[in-house]
This record gives C-alpha cells, sequence and structure tokens, in this order.
C-alpha cells in the first residue's frame, strides 16, 4: 500500500464517519414507512426533522444502504379502454408534409418535480417539426387538450385541410375534441392500440425536450418547469438547428420558404 494511500485511510478513520448518525435516520424512515418511500420522501422526512441535506446525499446514502423504494413509478398513460369513437390510421408513419398545415401531430407527456405533476400538450407541424402550440398544466383534464387546439387554430387558414394525428388516449376520443376539430374541418386519426410508433415524430420531440432540458436541470416547483418549458420550445423553433432542415431552425426553414414562394 502506498505511503499516501496509508495515512488517508487513518485520517478518514480518525473523522468518523460524517454521516452514520443520518444513515441510522434513513434506515428507521424507510422501515417506518415500510419501503414506500424513495430518496425525495426520505429528503422531505429528514428535512422535517430539522436535518439539512441535499436530496442527492440521500439517495447517494441509501444507494450505499441498498435502500430503494419498493413503490413501482407510475406513468401516464391517456388511453382508458374502448370508451369514446376513435378514428383510422389514415398518417400512416408520413411524418413529412410538403407545405404548413397539412399534417400535425400530438400527444400528452408527464413531468414529477417533488412529487407534483405537469403534463404538457403540444401540438407539432410536420412540415418543419415546430411545435406551433402547446397548453401545461398540474391535471391531465380535457381543457389541457382544449386549450392547446384553440391556440394551434390561429395558425390554419380557410384553404387548409389539416390531418390532424394522436393516441387513442380518451382526451383524443372525447365528444368535444370530435366537434371541435369536425367544425375546423380538420381529418383525425389516430395510431394503432399500443403502438407508439406510430406516433414517433412526437415522441421524439417528447425525449428530445426531457434529454436536452427537464434532466439536465432541477427545479423548485412546477411554475419554475412550466416557464422553462415554455423558453425551451421558444429555443426549439427558433434556434435549434436541425440538418434534415438544410441546417435551419423550424421557424428559419418555414419563413424562409415561405419567402422564396
Amino acid at each position: 500500500m502506498a505511503r499516501s494511500t496509508f495515512y488517508y485511510q487513518v485520517k478518514r478513520l480518525a473523522a468518523g464517519d460524517r454521516y452514520g448518525g443520518v444513515r441510522q435516520r434513513i434506515q428507521r424512515l424507510y422501515d417506518h414507512h415500510k419501503g414506500r418511500y424513495g430518496y425525495r420522501r426520505i429528503t422531505l422526512a429528514l428535512r422535517r426533522d430539522g436535518e439539512t441535506i441535499n436530496h442527492k446525499t440521500v439517495q447517494k446514502l441509501m444507494q450505499q444502504l441498498g435502500l430503494k423504494s419498493l413503490v413501482r413509478p407510475k406513468k401516464y398513460r391517456a388511453y382508458q379502454g374502448g370508451t369514446g369513437y376513435s378514428a383510422p390510421n389514415t398518417l400512416k408513419r408520413r411524418f413529412q408534409a410538403e407545405r404548413p398545415n397539412q399534417r400535425w401531430v400530438t400527444d400528452i407527456t408527464e413531468f414529477k418535480v417533488n412529487d407534483q405533476k405537469l403534463y404538457l400538450s403540444p401540438v407539432m407541424d410536420l412540415y418543419n417539426g415546430e411545435i406551433i402550440a402547446f397548453q401545461t398544466g398540474p391535471r391531465p383534464v380535457f381543457a389541457l387538450v382544449k386549450g392547446m387546439l384553440k391556440k394551434a387554430f390561429n395558425r390554419l387558414t380557410s384553404g387548409d385541410r389539416v390531418v390532424l394525428h394522436s393516441d387513442q388516449g380518451w382526451h383524443y376520443r372525447h365528444a368535444n375534441y370530435r366537434k371541435l376539430v369536425v367544425e375546423k374541418r380538420i381529418l383525425r386519426s389516430m395510431s394503432r392500440k399500443g403502438n407508439c410508433l406510430d406516433n414517433a415524430a412526437i415522441e421524439s420531440f417528447f425525449g428530445t425536450l426531457k434529454a436536452e432540458y427537464f434532466y439536465l436541470n432541477q427545479f423548485d416547483n412546477l411554475d419554475q418547469l412550466q416557464k422553462g418549458i415554455a423558453n425551451y420550445i421558444h429555443y426549439y423553433n427558433h434556434h435549434r438547428l436541425k440538418q434534415k432542415l438544410q441546417g435551419l431552425s423550424p421557424v428559419e426553414y418555414r419563413t424562409q420558404e415561405m419567402a422564396v414562394n
């Protein structure tokens, strides 16, 4: 053993275990709640008891103790059975469009911050991959989709005939959803049940949003996340360059093509 290593270990032993007491409290809390608590709830419980500690430290200590929440995380799924009217898969994975407002895709995704949830309902124009409208909210209610649709309708002109593709979630099978799109002469298209690849374009956007923004940042509350998502979508539309758009951002591509035509 190297001399420096030996004295380092001696110094550590002399200093004692900095988190020894915290480990014991973590174990007691975990056992008391029968394994239902993960590191976020354990952190909250410790802070309520006056322990000032970072959630990442708690996560690390729980990993050292071999402790993990026994509760499986719930993933948001919009599909709730065969209620309401479904539509055929008219889009058929044709994720390109020759002009704006020809083919749109939409879906809902979930974010979680400190045991609170935020839902995002965007609509993407497949012409340039631009997010033309979106709505966020703390609950996945129909008003979330309705608000997004009304914003998207502002992009339409009298001659537009849009195919709007979604999955078979209950929002898109709702009678009011059908009424809203029919009034705008929009043709509904739906993925086959359980086939996420039929809506891969919007799923890819969700993956990009979470990888480039959500997973790289920490959020204190939903308001902070909500504002951040809006800022990222503006960046995605106006500044994020895409190779398939000739190295332009979605908005740059759309405005350049409109100027040419």
